[in-house]
């Protein structure tokens, strides 16, 4: 008897709690949503704000340990010394280079994929663009060495025309990330097209307006928003990336290389470093922000 009292009561807590979540919607969304928002708030957030505390400090000059004294040396250091200003600027440029290849590549294969192809072999084309993603980050970078390497298959492609391979460098760099990050450029353009009305195509046919109008003034301006939410991942992943690189890059030098580099040496410098691409990324998704990318996101 006492234990079916017992479990009688137990119902009904749980009967009223189910109660009170249901007539108050708002505190149902904050329980929800307290345990991710909590790990956003001390891990990320918390991490980005001991980055940007510890850039302030120093480094003993003899013991290489790190001084806690507010100083603003490092930040000046980044601003005035001609190296840190060259790779920041080519990092910005190699970011914004990739986010372009990605776009004028991912266009044609969208609208392909999205408007061409017969319906029944859309999944599978959008299949085939993601396939890329499963293999391993490392596995592709050094198949993009072997192929850029002298006499690898660039070279023998090119050889017939009296050309050759572009080797390792900036270029391989660029190429080599312009395939890495392809994918997500291609998906939210193939999703806005994929949605583009037809009836819209139509009447700019109807109208008079031939392929290269009815792409500027129709197609453009609704695809636009999703070719901005695919540069949000092409230009971030490419701004941050230092393995690549390290791999293709030859001697070339982005600041995700000071910052590996700096990490033991001059941990304050290595973190004055680190916050310049968090600093751009912010500047770069308000900048976008009203082509309405992040609603794509």
């Amino acid at each position: 008897m006492t234990t079916d009292v017992t479990t009688a009561a137990g119902r009904g807590t749980v009967r009223r709690l189910a109660g009170t979540l249901h007539r108050r919607p708002r505190l149902r969304l904050t329980l929800l949503l307290t345990a991710p928002l909590l790990w956003l708030t001390v891990l990320y957030l918390g991490s980005l704000a001991v980055l940007f505390v510890s850039a302030f400090w120093t480094t003993d000059s003899f013991t290489s340990e790190v001084v806690k004294v507010w100083s603003t040396d490092n930040f000046h250091a980044l601003f005035t010394t001609p190296v840190f200003r060259q790779v920041v600027l080519r990092s910005v440029g190699v970011a914004l280079a990739v986010t372009a290849l990605c776009a004028l590549i991912a266009f044609p294969v969208a609208f392909y994929t999205a408007r061409v192809a017969r319906p029944r072999w859309r999944p599978l084309l959008v299949v085939a663009i993601l396939t890329p993603l499963w293999a391993s980050y490392l596995v592709k970078v050094y198949a993009w060495r072997l192929i850029l390497a002298e006499g690898g298959l660039a070279d023998w492609m090119l050889r017939p025309f009296g050309l050759s391979g572009p080797g390792f460098g900036l270029p391989a760099t660029v190429l080599t990330l312009t395939y890495l990050w392809l994918p997500y450029m291609i998906l939210p353009i193939h999703t806005a097209l994929e949605q583009l009305p037809d009836n819209l195509l139509d009447a700019s046919a109807d109208l008079g307006a031939r392929a290269g109008r009815t792409f500027r003034s129709v197609v453009l301006p609704m695809v636009l928003p999703s070719v901005a939410a695919g540069s949000v991942f092409t230009f971030s992943l490419s701004l941050g990336d230092y393995i690549t690189v390290q791999i293709v890059g030859g001697k070339t030098q982005l600041i995700g290389n000071l910052v590996y580099s700096n990490v033991e040496l001059n941990l304050p410098m290595a973190a004055a470093l680190g916050t310049v691409p968090v600093v751009v990324i912010v500047l770069y998704m308000l900048a976008i922000r009203r082509t309405g990318a992040l609603n794509n996101l």
